[in-house]
């Protein structure tokens, strides 16, 4: 089992640190970081299911999931046995259109 971050959730992670270390300081930046991969530990083990994604959900695709942290929502897909992360959005952000984003990005 394996936890694979793909590059738009790299760019999307990098993206909040930059965020989170210029309003909130290193120390919550650190506790968000530690969260978020307890979260996707979790997930890969089993442990911590997440659930659909509400907006695909509703034109029948169920294999997205989502988990959520004190300060964000992850979206992946199990594929076998390995977690893909496609999304790491602040809970602030408009995640309809992020996901639009990424649906529509070729």
């Amino acid at each position: 089992m394996a936890v694979i971050i793909l590059p738009d959730a790299q760019e999307d992670l990098l993206s909040l640190q930059e965020y989170m270390l210029d309003k909130w300081g290193e120390i919550e930046w650190l506790k968000a970081e530690d969260e978020i991969f307890l979260k996707l530990q979790q997930a890969d083990a089993g442990s911590f299911p997440g659930s659909p994604i509400k907006e695909l959900a509703s034109v029948g695709i169920f294999e997205y999931q989502n988990v959520f942290t004190s300060h964000h929502k992850l979206v992946y897909r199990q594929i076998n046995n390995d977690i893909y992360v496609y999304a790491i959005a602040a809970h602030r952000q408009d995640f309809p259109t992020l996901l639009m984003k990424r649906l529509l990005k070729k």
